[in-house]
């Protein structure tokens, strides 16, 4: 069993249109309402490829209760934290060549007793888990070091744990030392500092992060792939996609990445696999296994450092 924990989920409302101008009437073309959250995302599309999952959300309001009824049609356990606060909105537009703007709510605050509680709810649902995976923002009344604290909670109990956010929250979770993190170029760029120009430099921030006491990082590069670093060495893949839509793709990495073992470049092939399909889907559609070609993955062992990426 895969544990998702997903403290500021959300309904992701994805439109397209043909194309976006700011100060006038856009017309919208398609429309995608889809639960959301990082977490969320992963559960989903464990699921959609027949591995257990158990989603742990924080749902209030009528809102909470729209995004309770959305995964009902997904077989994922989902656990429940109650919360006064309603869940937040999130709305992508997304243009014809994958452009994608994002307007995010913060989410509502939380009191103390609720952070209390979605913190029994994670401790007291995990004994069954393979992985534990810690993904997402953190809304208003949660502190930074929230994450951090469920890793050495749960490290003290011999459980992997994840940790897919950005910040004050993926800082204080890799002074933790997670199992794994799987940031993006630019949370990567961000908590080491500096720009990371080409992959090497990717590879070589990656190493700093595991000299600090993180077994894994896999670096999710947008239109250049993905990175893993281990204790075995560094990978870099890439595979071809015609992208329709970038929403939820680092989480489907993640998902492909865990659901093949999270370790190695057979882990990697797969994570890239099922970023590239889901990139190829609308809105924050997750790959199901007709979607997925490993087979188009190319992965590179020798990491040419005078190769710029593309994103960041």
């Amino acid at each position: 069993m895969i544990v998702t924990v997903t403290a500021n989920p959300s309904l992701d409302r994805t439109l397209e249109v043909a194309g976006l101008v700011r100060g006038h009437v856009n017309r919208i073309s398609a429309v995608h309402v889809q639960p959301g959250g990082k977490g969320v995302n992963v559960a989903r599309a464990l699921v959609s490829n027949g591995i257990p999952a158990r989603a742990i959300i924080p749902a209030g309001g009528v809102e909470g209760q729209q995004l309770i009824a959305l995964l009902t049609d997904y077989d994922i356990d989902v656990r429940q934290v109650a919360s006064a606060g309603p869940v937040r909105i999130n709305v992508s537009v997304v243009e014809p060549d994958a452009t994608v703007t994002k307007l995010n709510e913060p989410g509502a605050a939380f009191s103390e007793i609720e952070v209390g509680d979605l913190l029994a709810v994670i401790l007291g649902n995990v004994a069954d888990a393979s992985w534990v995976v810690l993904a997402g923002s953190l809304p208003p009344g949660i502190a930074p070091g929230f994450y951090g604290e469920v890793v050495r909670s749960l490290s003290g109990r011999g459980i992997r744990v994840a940790v897919d956010t950005s910040g004050p929250a993926l800082r204080e979770a890799i002074a933790a030392g997670p199992a794994l993190i799987k940031p993006n170029l630019e949370e990567l760029e961000e908590v080491v500092g500096r720009k990371l120009p080409t992959v090497a430099d990717t590879g070589e921030a990656a190493r700093e992060l595991r000299d600090l006491g993180v077994g894994t990082v896999l670096a999710s590069l947008g239109g250049d792939g993905a990175l893993l670093v281990d204790v075995d060495g560094m990978w870099h893949a890439e595979a071809p996609a015609v992208v329709r839509s970038t929403v939820g793709a680092g989480d489907a990495t993640l998902a492909g990445f865990l659901a093949a073992g999270a370790h190695g470049v057979s882990a990697l092939r797969q994570g890239v696999a099922w970023g590239a399909a889901a990139v190829s889907l609308p809105g924050s559609t997750m790959p199901r296994p007709g979607d997925i070609r490993p087979e188009s993955v190319r992965v590179r062992a020798r990491i040419d450092g005078g190769r710029l990426l593309r994103t960041g």
